[in-house]
């Protein structure tokens, strides 16, 4: 697998470091070549997990704005890129399909988004998404081929959804400076749509027993951690349901899966802390434009982890949550709520953020966010 470093930018030089942070309006860079394997492994790690990208027509519409009649989603995007390129591996949640170049486009009920927006999200820093949601059959097989082709195209890597049985029995491993990372991605379903007849590996849905194979599987092929985006709970319920952490428990108790990211609700959940690993259950929207229910869908929560080898294994030894708010302006731009003093707006989103992700004792466990 393909290693994007980033960090290490500024040790192996100043013209990868330029290229990583470019402005938000550059070309979009190619995809980065092949890095020499190091002579030692590194000590630790650090993720960046974002929320749910679901592009609303209205943020095409500003996009179209910011590209001077052509799409561009980085200047959208630029408020969080410092947080996710500084990662050592970026993992973003692609909720909707992409449509052909030159659309059509559709919003809800049935997604199909501009292409462009993968371009978008390789430039803010991303190395890889997931691709199982409710609406991962929106557009059908041809769709779900669309994407993946152009996620190839734009050189980010991919999880939960699938071209062929070959692809999808094969686990994303992913080389994060040395160390085999593999994420799994997984839908509570597709609002009603049956996947074909015989086709099951099109898009993954959630049963535990399956992702624990996943996990397991991808152990064997030589993960070192494994890591599980999953789409479930209730759409604007901050509240985990008693699904949700059934299924978070018996999954993190498995020796060979390590972290659990979650999505679908728009809204911000809780993290906790399980049986000495880490849950995110929702990290609410990282971009959208809801009509309705407006207020607690702009909030969004990055979650950053540091994985540290520890006696020959890898856990998290430091957990942080990096509030964020889509400011709908004009113009429309999502921000990171750390990274300067926040507008009243911003305060009361910091304000309502901080209550709910602590909520179930992930403070007293450790998480922490930035300038707190």
């Amino acid at each position: 697998m393909m290693t994007y470093v980033r960090r290490a930018a500024a040790v192996a030089g100043v013209a990868l470091m330029l290229a990583a942070c470019g402005s938000p309006t550059s070309t979009p860079r190619p995809p980065s070549a092949p890095s020499p394997p190091s002579a030692v492994a590194p000590e630790s790690f650090t993720v960046v997990a974002t929320g749910d990208v679901l592009i609303h027509p209205r943020l095409t519409d500003q996009a179209k704005t910011d590209g001077g009649g052509k799409i561009d989603y980085r200047p959208l995007l630029a408020g969080v890129k410092p947080l996710v390129s500084g990662a050592d591996l970026g993992i973003c949640h692609l909720e909707t399909p992409l449509a052909p170049e030159g659309g059509p486009y559709s919003g809800y009920p049935s997604f199909s988004a501009p292409p462009e927006i993968a371009d978008a999200l390789r430039d803010t820093g991303y190395d890889t998404c997931s691709t199982a949601s409710n609406h991962t059959l929106d557009q059908s097989t041809a769709g779900i081929k669309r994407t993946l082709d152009k996620l190839d195209a734009a050189g980010l890597k991919h999880t939960g959804s699938a071209r062929s049985a070959e692809e999808a029995a094969k686990p994303l491993i992913l080389d994060v400076h040395g160390v085999k990372v593999a994420q799994l991605s997984y839908a509570f379903g597709f609002n009603g749509i049956k996947r074909p007849a015989g086709k099951p590996w099109l898009a993954n849905e959630i049963d535990a027993d399956e992702i624990l194979d996943a996990a397991r599987a991808a152990k064997a092929a030589g993960a070192e951690v494994v890591i599980a985006s999953l789409h479930w709970g209730v759409e604007y319920h901050h509240e985990v349901t008693g699904e949700q952490e059934q299924l978070a428990r018996k999954l993190l108790a498995s020796p060979d899966l390590d972290l659990i990211v979650g999505h679908h609700a728009h809204v911000v959940q809780p993290f906790e802390k399980i049986g000495g690993k880490w849950v995110a259950f929702g990290l609410g929207n990282e971009i959208a434009r809801h009509d309705e229910p407006r207020g607690s869908t702009e909030e969004g929560v990055a979650a950053r982890f540091r994985f540290t080898r520890t006696g020959g294994r890898w856990t998290v030894d430091k957990a942080e949550y990096v509030p964020t708010l889509i400011d709908l302006g004009p113009p429309i731009r999502l921000r990171d709520l750390t990274a300067a003093p926040p507008a009243q707006r911003g305060q009361e989103a910091l304000a309502h953020t901080d209550e709910v992700v602590l909520s179930r004792g992930a403070g007293e466990a450790g998480l922490r966010r930035p300038g707190r």
